[in-house]
């Protein structure tokens, strides 16, 4: 996923792959993104993850103590990590 900064903490994201496909989100569409600090459980978030050096798209859950980033394709397992402490 390409992440562009386009004005006043709004980003443009070049989805790459199919994990949202149910969401009706497709490789290479457009995804224009307004930055914040907090994510409800089940609202669509860019994710910045550390370890990988790049950004998913992923429905965030808070579940037992990690995080889950849920993709929207019945075919795709989730997965976990540790919150930001």
């Amino acid at each position: 996923m390409k992440l562009m900064d386009v004005k006043n903490n709004t980003y443009a994201l070049i989805v790459k792959g199919l994990s949202m496909i149910d969401a009706l989100i497709d490789d290479g569409d457009i995804v224009v993104m307004q930055a914040t600090n907090t994510v409800e459980d089940g609202a669509m978030a860019a994710v910045w993850l550390k370890k990988e050096q790049e950004v998913t798209l992923k429905k965030v859950y808070r579940d037992h103590g990690r995080i889950r980033l849920q993709p929207a394709n019945q075919y795709m397992e989730p997965f976990y990590h540790d919150p930001i402490t």
